[in-house]
């Protein structure tokens, strides 16, 4: 009864754990035998050993719905990192002294310069609205869907999109420590 019982839990512990079982026996021959694959191939072999074999099949079950999972959470955190990626700015328009505007980089812009944020355009760095009024998308950064009016004297984080109409703002962070900078 013990044999057949063995054989009959054996096809579906293989069929389920077949490439962590590979993995652990890799490990073995490259002398890495401490990780999670050896460690979960000793502990199912064993639990056969002593005749728990649904507890094998369980065991190696589990740990392959773990595994989905991690890769799951992993795609979904590779998916935001891009994401947050998308919503740094490549440009800020600068107000010079002169009333022209110049597209330079956000690393660029100092305390207290002047940007220009055209509809459509993502605000390049964390300041307060001078002139102007608009709405903005702040969906990138917080996941808020609803956008939110913005006027004279609102603060404004970078990343946000302007939707309506040009706003001047003035720049209260470095581009270094604004809201969508990465830093390594």
């Amino acid at each position: 009864n013990h044999i057949l019982s063995f054989f009959l839990y054996m096809f579906p512990y293989i069929i389920i754990g077949h490439d962590i079982l590979k993995r652990g026996w890799k490990g073995i021959t490259r002398k890495q035998i401490f990780d999670e694959n050896f460690l979960m191939m000793i502990a199912t072999i064993g639990a056969f050993l002593l005749g728990e074999y649904l507890e094998a099949c369980a065991v190696m079950l589990f740990y392959q719905i773990g595994e989905l999972f991690q890769s799951y959470a992993v795609g979904k955190s590779r998916e935001s990192i891009i994401a947050l990626m998308d919503i740094c700015p490549e440009f800020a328009n600068l107000l010079k002294a002169d009333g022209s505007i110049e597209e330079v980089d956000p690393y660029e812009i100092e305390l207290d310069d002047i940007i220009v944020v055209r509809p459509g355009e993502k605000v390049a760095i964390d300041g307060v609205i001078v002139k102007g009024e608009s709405t903005l998308s702040l969906s990138a950064l917080n996941g808020e869907s609803l956008p939110k009016d913005v006027y004279e004297g609102d603060e404004i984080l970078s990343g946000s999109v302007n939707l309506t109409s040009l706003i001047h703002v003035q720049a209260k962070k470095v581009f270094e420590d604004s809201t969508v900078t990465i830093t390594p």
